[in-house]
């Protein structure tokens, strides 16, 4: 009996340990990175990771959009500014005007980016609140040592 209710208790307490991962954010040049458990994730790792959670998804879905316009819109920029700028070296005559319309796109694209990253960062957030917050779904055991006239025991209540 006992060593079935040590083996209930392990089964119990591994669960919830291993249920409750976090995903941890940390600034890097140019962006944030992700890990899970100890591994560097991709933006479409942590979507699949936090599609349990459906508001931290739809955060999620927003930003990947929000990320995806502002990388096209950088690049077509970096090339309207860059196609002139490699004329005019080579000793031709340079549109700057391509150069100008391309330097707008890339101003257009940075406050996107950083909306994006918001909104990804909020995501992530939000799951890990979820995951020690009251709208955790998973299950949390309670353990407890009574004493009584009968002796010293342990309770737990699901």
């Amino acid at each position: 009996m006992k060593n079935s209710l040590f083996t209930l208790i392990l089964i119990v307490t591994s669960i919830t340990f291993c249920n409750a991962q976090k995903i941890d954010i940390e600034k890097v040049f140019g962006g944030y990175k992700y890990t899970y458990n100890d591994k560097l994730i991709s933006i479409g790792d942590l979507a699949s990771i936090i599609e349990t959670n459906t508001n931290a998804f739809n955060l999620i879905r927003k930003g990947r959009t929000n990320r995806s316009l502002s990388a096209v819109l950088g690049f077509a920029g970096g090339g309207l500014v860059g196609w002139p700028l490699g004329t005019s070296m080579g000793g031709g005559n340079a549109n700057w005007t391509l150069a100008g319309i391309g330097a707008g796109l890339i101003i257009i694209a940075i406050p996107i980016s950083s909306s994006a990253n918001k909104k990804i960062n909020q995501a992530v957030e939000l799951y890990n609140a979820s995951l020690n917050g009251s709208t955790n779904t998973h299950f949390k055991p309670e353990f407890n040592i009574i004493a009584n006239s009968s002796g010293l025991g342990l309770s737990v209540n699901f």
